[in-house]
């Protein structure tokens, strides 16, 4: 992963809504949200739930499907992965000592 995408990534979940919402798109898994749903659930307004999403897909954080007349976003688990990777992968002077983190994948 390059340092660039890293850092649009990071710039991404680096407010706090945006934060609410990845971890809860991470939570639910596969099955994903519907913006009403996440708008209902973290009490954030629509119009402000939107641009949030916006930014997290922008950053490949997050994936947008149509199903039907439903939006359905997911966290985009290969982008978080990568980017939790490239965080560490030089921790510990090399030595593998995060094995079972770099085993979980979503």
């Amino acid at each position: 992963m390059e340092e660039i995408d890293v850092v649009k990534s990071l710039a991404a979940l680096a407010h706090p809504l945006r934060l609410r919402v990845f971890r809860a798109l991470v939570v639910v898994g596969k099955e994903g949200l519907t913006p009403g749903t996440m708008s209902e659930a973290l009490g954030i307004p629509a119009a402000t739930l939107s641009f949030h999403l916006k930014e997290l897909t922008s950053a490949g954080l997050a994936t947008q499907e149509r199903a039907s007349r439903n939006l359905i976003y997911r966290a985009a688990y290969d982008r978080m992965n990568a980017v939790l990777g490239y965080l560490t992968e030089n921790c510990c002077q090399g030595l593998p000592c995060l094995d079972a983190v770099a085993a979980c994948q979503c």
